[in-house]
């Protein structure tokens, strides 16, 4: 009983970790892109 519980838990840890990577994935990847369209719009403004 003890050992479900503690599993438990560590998949609990496991998850959210899981879910914080996915999160910061997803907020580099927004920065990236507004980044890169910064770019793209400073380059057109160049023009």
């Amino acid at each position: 009983m003890l050992c479900l519980g503690h599993s438990g838990r560590f998949h609990f840890i496991t998850s959210f970790q899981e879910l914080t990577m996915a999160d910061l994935a997803f907020v580099a990847t927004t920065v990236a892109i507004f980044a890169l369209v910064g770019l793209i719009a400073k380059g057109v403004a160049k023009l």
